[in-house]
């Protein structure tokens, strides 16, 4: 199952990290008792991603995602490094795009800021963005993802208003 949970921490010295794992592998398994009975979508498991973006120390940005459920995703050594009293954690199965880890999210664009997403549902204008942002707004889109996508638009905007 698809899911996105967020968290800001009032106390700057704690990691959200902790927290943000503990939601994603609940998220991860809803539902996913009855679905793993049936032996014909048991290939699909092969396709989840699963991602942290952390901010930390003067709003920068710590990543860690990629294809895998949850628990193999996320090794000890790899989530020491996600430091930040908040952050975006995202678990998906694809609907769109690829499996490929580069589209697992949240995704994250440095201008105008630093910005973090992640996005459940299917854009039906992809073609019609991805033309804009690449001939009009001049943004490189780095994977076949519609929340990619959305992404730059937001910070297209973003830039655009100041």
């Amino acid at each position: 199952m698809c899911g996105i949970s967020a968290l800001l921490l009032a106390d700057s010295s704690q990691a959200a990290v902790s927290e943000l794992l503990e939601s994603m592998g609940l998220l991860q398994h809803r539902g996913q008792a009855s679905y793993l009975h049936n032996a014909s979508t048991q290939a699909f498991c092969d396709h989840d991603a699963a991602g942290i973006v952390t901010c930390g120390h003067k709003g920068r940005l710590f990543q860690c995602k990629g294809n895998g459920m949850v628990r193999d995703v996320f090794t000890p050594q790899r989530l020491m490094a996600l430091t930040g009293n908040m952050g975006v954690a995202h678990v998906r199965y694809p609907t769109a795009g690829t499996p490929a880890d580069s589209e697992a999210q949240p995704f994250y664009v440095n201008s105008p800021y630093g910005i973090v997403m992640g996005h459940n549902g299917n854009l039906t204008n992809d073609t019609e963005l991805r033309h804009f942002l690449d001939y009009d707004a001049h943004r490189h889109i780095n994977t076949d993802s519609d929340s990619e996508l959305l992404l730059n638009i937001f910070a297209n905007n973003l830039q655009k208003t100041g």
